[in-house]
């Protein structure tokens, strides 16, 4: 018979403790326990695009900006920085009191050697280091870029939360290879990463910086103002799946959740200790991920073709539930309800889905009957309903498909490979990213065209137009080079977006001070 989330919930709550029983009975009241959305599988956060090592990397670096809730950004790192008359000059200036994990003082030829590691995999970063005539320390405390023309964004870019943050680390470690991922850990962030304490699947653990000086302005908002911490400990524990995660709550085992089954936010409302909110609001877009590289997906008309088999609602549904609250669809390729989004296209997506036309386009397009390999993360709470949802949608259209499901950390891997699928490659893969990491054509790397990310999209047309929504100086003119960049994307599909959904977290009422954005662990504290 098959066992339901329910019950599995209730049999979770009945268990006397997690797989470590010992390690999580003897931590100290001043120890914050969390349970991540999966395990951390990479601790460089520049290598990865994996949400987890986006939060692992702001609990142990810092940022030379901060963003707030509301995606304004302001110094972080900096005590300020001065513009030159003609804007081809920029001078950041380090704040006093800045260390490394290693006693060493953060210096600015430190910061410059972390920039240029991050914009060698960074779209916006790229776009940053293409008007730099140069970038150096003037001194310790200088950073000076100068410019070939004006570049107003430059704070933005450095300051922002989305996927790839620019992450501040020692030069020893910034200037190593940034296609091959550090396993050494040294910031100058809130947290130092106890690497001895690590479980592989199970447990990362964190300590206060006790030399990290928090901002003495401004208020604390998400990765901006002062970060203060109130606990000496923050310990991830990975739990086998969200009930587990959630008995544990309510055993009072763990304090925070980072995301929650929709299924089972009545049961967590009725336990009476435990509360429930949505931190970003923007939500996670999601995507199915196409391989250009190989048959059948190197051919644009098979991917335009497909575009029929996709019904948004039913992949958000498996994801969220049916309430609306938690599920936005159609969407296109900019974050919906933000400044850049457009309905541009998105007519393709709405009404029924009639899969024998599909089939007779994908026919008409090529497609001969490949087989199609999906990777899906079987341990992702939102990776693997959105894996099944697209291998079925893939075999209505007619599609050869297998169905590869794997572990997390194996597909991130695996999407690195070109070679084909009868060599371990793949044909596609399913991804949630948030909101916030498709607000722009400069943040949102997977339509940049360049070739660079998996699935090795190119195109000829997207640089330009990027181009031109940085050379915009009104915001008409940047939604107008948009809506062109979305006609775009329609046209060459560098993926499919698959909707938005609202994933709430989960906390036990006696903490408090939980900040709005991603998962970041200062200002928490008890409550």
């Amino acid at each position: 018979m098959p066992i339901s989330r329910r019950s599995l919930l209730k049999a979770a709550a009945a268990m006397p403790a997690l797989s470590l029983p010992g390690i999580v009975r003897a931590e100290s009241e001043s120890t914050l326990r969390f349970i991540p959305v999966i395990d951390l599988a990479f601790v460089d956060p520049i290598y990865s695009t994996a949400q987890v090592s986006r939060n692992h990397g702001f609990m142990v670096y810092d940022t030379l900006y901060g963003m707030s809730s509301s995606l304004q950004v302001s110094p972080q790192m900096l005590s300020g920085h001065v513009i030159s008359g003609d804007q081809l000059q920029w001078d950041l200036t380090l704040r006093d009191g800045l260390f490394w994990h290693d006693g060493e003082r953060v210096l600015a030829r430190d910061c410059v050697a972390s920039i240029r590691r991050w914009a060698a995999r960074d779209g916006f970063g790229g776009e940053l280091m293409e008007v730099i005539a140069e970038l150096s320390a003037a001194d310790d405390r200088t950073i000076r870029f100068r410019l070939k023309r004006p570049f107003p964004l430059l704070p933005q870019a450095l300051g922002k939360a989305a996927i790839n943050a620019c992450f501040m680390m020692p030069e020893r470690l910034a200037s190593q290879d940034p296609f091959k991922p550090l396993t050494q850990v040294i910031g100058s962030g809130p947290f130092r990463y106890l690497a001895d304490e690590r479980v592989q699947g199970a447990r990362n653990a964190y300590a206060k910086f006790e030399r990290y000086q928090p901002r003495s302005d401004g208020k604390p908002d998400w990765t901006a103002g002062p970060k203060i911490v109130h606990y000496d400990r923050v310990v991830w524990t990975t739990t086998p799946d969200a009930g587990t995660g959630v008995a544990a709550l309510q055993t009072g085992e763990q304090d925070w959740q980072e995301t929650t089954p929709h299924d089972l936010l009545p049961i967590i409302k009725a336990a009476g200790d435990i509360e429930t909110r949505i931190l970003d609001p923007r939500g996670y877009a999601c995507m199915l991920r196409l391989n250009h590289l190989q048959p059948p997906f190197d051919n644009p008309a098979i991917r335009r073709a497909l575009l029929g088999a996709i019904d948004q609602s039913a992949f958000m549904t498996a994801v969220a539930g049916t309430d609306p609250a938690f599920q936005v669809s159609p969407i296109g390729y900019f974050a919906p309800d933000t400044p850049m989004a457009s309905d541009v296209g998105l007519d393709l997506f709405r009404g029924p889905r009639n899969y024998d036309k599909v089939r007779a386009d994908l026919k008409a397009a090529g497609y001969n009957g490949e087989k199609i390999v999906v990777l899906v993360p079987t341990n992702s709470l939102a990776q693997k309903p959105l894996g099944e949802i697209a291998v079925d949608s893939l075999r209505k259209a007619g599609m050869n498909v297998e169905y590869a499901g794997l572990d997390f950390a194996v597909v991130l891997q695996r999407q690195l490979k070109k070679d084909p699928i009868g060599q371990g490659g793949w044909s596609a893969a399913v991804g949630n990213w948030q909101g916030i990491d498709w607000l722009n054509p400069a943040g949102n790397t997977n339509i940049r065209g360049e070739g660079k990310i998996a699935g090795w999209y190119t195109s000829q047309k997207m640089g330009p137009l990027r181009s031109q929504w940085l050379a915009a100086s009104e915001l008409a003119e940047q939604q107008r080079v948009c809506r062109e960049i979305q006609a775009v994307a329609f046209k060459e599909i560098p993926y499919i977006p698959i909707g938005v959904y609202k994933q709430p977290t989960a906390y036990r009422k006696d903490i408090a001070g939980i900040l709005d954005g991603t998962a970041v662990f200062w200002n928490v504290r008890p409550a």
